[in-house]
Order: structure tokens, then sequence, then C-alpha cells
């Protein structure tokens, strides 16, 4: 007897703009900085010409599109039109090095990059560094004040232009819902990068986690602000999240001040908006100089960094909102946990719930499950759908024999299911959403000939989550300006990077192990 079955019904991420293209066709896409507004049947359209466009500057299944881009429809185009035929989708961070984009773009295999204006020196240096891209694609269009790379051993393409002499209609879907669809890079941050690959059906899964009620619960009736860049772990989700139930999708472009965004909120009636907590914060810093009210605006999701509770407090209170706070990693997809917008205990330390397809479980440091959960603090491993096993080219599972990824956070989970974040096994600094890697400022002032030992702790920061400070021991007799230090750091990091307080100690505290006491700085000057 023949037992039946579904159809089978590969869970590939044109999908979402296909489904929103048919049953949303008329809701707006809006992108605020280089105002362009259009729609999910014209944005469907558009993207699925841009595939054939790809094809005929020679990507194919599996190969990878870089995009150094802001939020804009113009990346979204990008992002659909070779998500569509197979193409990887790798997003690169416009706010690091050249060196660091470097690095992830040679492990990548780069040979297709479209960058947004207003970057035009930084993709000068990229290019100048990566021989095998072939293709620039100008995507977005800035003020006439905005310079136009020059690329050597480039062709530099505007989209209009490349639409125009390439565009073709493309068939999406068709391969595997295993397939690669985007690849994000842990910021370029930890020494060597490390690569978080995404697939189909990883990306639809986690689609799926934000859309429970009790996460994100977006809807039709949503006009949604997508302040988290998109390339941070795919924007959280939004892009594919906002189509799948027919979302109005407000994208802000690079223009992300408290004012500009005001305007774009009030102007496209947004309900819900996403982002690191220094972007709500320069918003209500805004209102308060000048005025106004968002009454169309109900929820803020934070992510990013841990947020204050008197930050929190002041971002209802001043914008009459609920605010939402989360834990999420790159290697999650990244939603790892989010408080819903019922709880009624609001606590800025709290995390939330995870959600149905992420699980979560707290070992001591040696990796044993504690045997109570809900008691005490512990180090957090995750397991789901969406949560990597391998990062990209390495050959050794990045997760424990039963399939649970190590985060390097300590945490405690409540009574009532709520993940707290309690600190990080990791050294990283992570300010304004963004990572700080110590070891590299480290080896660079260790390498100055009037110091001895060199430590960078981070700092609690009321705006930014974390600022770097930079501790040293100089050599005995020798002497080094604040100056000369910051001096040897420019150009070398990025500037936000650079720390904000210096501080010299006769000898630096060692642990038994002999190495530098990072506990003991911290407690002393963090």
């Amino acid at each position: 007897m023949i037992s039946g079955n579904p159809q089978p019904y590969a869970l590939t991420l044109d999908k979402f703009l296909r489904h929103a293209a048919k049953w949303h066709g008329s809701r707006e896409v809006v992108t605020g900085s280089a105002p362009a507004r259009t729609d999910y049947a014209t944005l469907a359209e558009r993207s699925n010409r841009l595939s054939g466009a790809f094809w005929a500057l020679g990507l194919r299944e599996g190969d990878h599109l870089a995009t150094l881009a802001w939020n804009t429809q113009a990346h979204m185009e990008c992002w659909y039109a070779a998500m569509g035929v197979g193409i990887v989708c790798h997003t690169l961070n416009p706010r690091l090095t050249a060196d660091h984009l470097a690095r992830m773009m040679h492990r990548a295999g780069n040979r297709v990059l479209a960058v947004s204006s207003g970057l035009a020196p930084l993709v000068q240096d990229l290019v100048a560094q990566c021989p095998a891209i072939e293709h620039v694609v100008m995507i977005d269009d800035g003020p006439a004040s905005d310079a136009v790379p020059v690329v050597t051993g480039a062709r530099l393409w505007h989209l209009a232009d490349l639409l125009a002499e390439h565009g073709a209609p493309a068939l999406w879907g068709g391969f595997d819902e295993n397939a690669p669809a985007g690849l994000c890079f842990t910021s370029g941050t930890t020494g060597d990068p490390k690569g978080v690959t995404y697939t189909h059906r990883s990306n639809y899964l986690h689609t799926t986690h934000l859309l429970q009620a009790d996460v994100m619960g977006l809807t039709c009736e949503d006009s949604v602000l997508v302040a988290v860049p998109m390339f941070h772990a795919n924007g959280w989700g939004f892009p594919f999240a906002a189509p799948a139930v027919g979302a109005k999708l407000v994208l802000p472009g690079r223009d992300q001040d408290g004012a500009s965004l005001a305007k774009l909120i009030a102007e496209e009636e947004v309900t819900v908006a996403a982002g690191v907590a220094t972007v709500w914060l320069g918003l209500v810093d805004h209102l308060d100089a000048v005025g106004g009210e968002l009454p169309s605006l109900k929820r803020l999701l934070l992510g990013g960094s841990a947020v204050p509770q008197a930050l929190m407090d002041r971002l209802e209170q001043r914008l009459g909102v609920v605010v939402q706070t989360s834990w999420g990693m790159t290697e999650l997809s990244p939603l790892g946990a989010m408080t819903p917008a019922t709880a009624k205990t609001r606590v800025a330390a709290r995390s939330g719930r995870p959600p149905m397809g992420v699980d979560l479980q707290l070992t001591d440091a040696e990796g044993t499950p504690l045997p109570d959960q809900r008691s005490g603090e512990g180090r957090l491993w995750v397991k789901g759908g969406s949560v990597v096993e391998r990062y990209f080219g390495d050959d050794e599972k990045a997760t424990d024999a039963d399939g649970w990824f190590d985060t390097g956070d300590l945490a405690t989970i409540d009574a009532d299911g709520n993940l707290s974040i309690t600190g990080r096994a990791k050294d990283l600094i992570k300010s304004g959403g963004e990572w700080i890697n110590p070891a590299e400022i480290e080896a660079i002032i260790g390498n100055l000939p009037e110091i001895a030992l060199v430590a960078v702790v981070g700092r609690a920061h009321e705006k930014w989550g974390e600022r770097p400070v930079l501790i040293v021991e100089p050599r005995t007799g020798a002497e080094v300006s604040d100056e000369a230090l910051l001096n040897a750091l420019r150009g070398r990091v990025a500037n936000w990077w650079l720390p904000d307080a210096i501080v010299r100690r006769a000898a630096m505290p060692l642990a038994l192990t002999g190495k530098i006491d990072k506990m003991r700085l911290r407690a002393d000057h963090g």
C-alpha cells in the first residue's frame, strides 16, 4: 500500500519575494537617504532581471557575490537576484578597513563586487588588494558630491546600465534547499575572520522563528524600519521576514542620525523598528532637542549590545513604545532569544526566551550540562536548524558530538525561561553593536620599542555599550605619549577601534600562569 506524502517544496528564499509580489504586490519598499519608492511586485521583477545580468557577468550557482552596501532597495534587489539563482550573497561591512575586508574576499573567491555610493576610497583600496575582482557594480546613486571609484583591472558598472545591457528574466529556484545562500564573516575582528554560511533552508527556518507571535510577530499591517545593517547577519532576517508577511519595508540607507530617522518614521508611519540601542539613543536625543512625537511607532526591537535599564526606560517613556530586547550571534543567523512584546516585566538584563526551533543549554567550564538549568550561571550552548555546524572552509565541526555550539557566553536562565547574558568567555569588546578585537590592538602597541606589556579591556559605556581601554607597562626608563600610541594605531585599525582611555601601570598584574591578568584589569579599569 502506498502511504502517501506531501508535495516536495524546497525551502528556498526566492519564495518569500515571490509570495510578496503575488499576494502583497502593491505593498511598498521605501529607501530613505537616497529617496526611492517601489513595491514588492516591481522589486521582484527587477531582482529577477538582475539575476540574468549576474549570469552575464559570469556568476554561477555556488559563486559568491560580494556586497559592500547600506540598507537600500538596490541592496535588496542584489540579495534576491543572487539567491534566486543559487549565487551566494557575501555581505561586507563598510565600517571595516580594506585589509580586513580583503582577507574575507580572498577566502570567498569573490569576482563581482556590488557597492553603494559614498565608499569610493574604500572600494579603490579594496579592489587594489583583490585582483580577482572582475566587475564592480555601483548599485546606489548618492549625492552628486559622491566620488565614483576608480578601479584598475575591473570593469565599473552602474546598476541601470548593467540592467539595460544584460538584464534578462531568469528561472528562480530549482536547486537544493541546503544550498548556500549567504556568507557573513564575524566582522574580521577575531584575528583570522570566521565565515558563517547560511543555507536557504536555515534562513527559511530562521524566518519562521522571527515570525512567531512571541518573537517579532510581524504582520501585513506593519510598517517596519530596518536600522540594523543588512551586513549584520543578514539584517537580523528582516529582508526575508517582511516580504514573507507583506509588511511595508522601510530602509534608511546610510543616514541613520536622529533627525533622518524621526522624519522617516513619521512620513512612513513606521510601527516596528529594529536596531542597536545607540541608534535609538540618537533618535530620542533629537526629539528632546527639537520636540515632536512619533505616534505610529509601537515597538522597538533592540540587539547588538546589552541595554542599560535607564536607556530602556527612557526609550519606552519618551517614545511610548514597547521595547523588546534580544540576544543573538552571527553563528545563530542571528536570533537566539527575544523578550515577548507581552512580557509583564521588562528588564534590560533579560534577553528573553528562545523561539521554537532554537534550544539552549548551560554547562560548567568543562562542558558538562548543569543539573539544574534554571539556577546558577553556566556556559551557554545552542542547537537548532539555523545554528552553525561548521565554519566556512573548516574541516572540523564547530559543534560538540551532540550538535551543541559553544557560544563563549556566560548566562543564567530564570524559572520562566528568560535568558540573561552575564558575561563573555571571549575577550572581544562589543561597541555599538560592532566587535573590536583587543588582540589586534595589543599586537600593534606591543611592537613599539617603548612598551613592555600591553592589554586592552572593555569599559562600560552608556551610549556604546562598551569602549576599549588601552593599558600599557612602559619599558624601564622609556616614555611614550598618548598621541604616539594612538598614532601607531591610526590607519591600521578602524578609527572607531581607537581606545577611549590610556592607562599606564608600573607593573602589569599577572595570573598564576604568567599571562596578563585581564580579570584584574577589568576590575580595576573596566
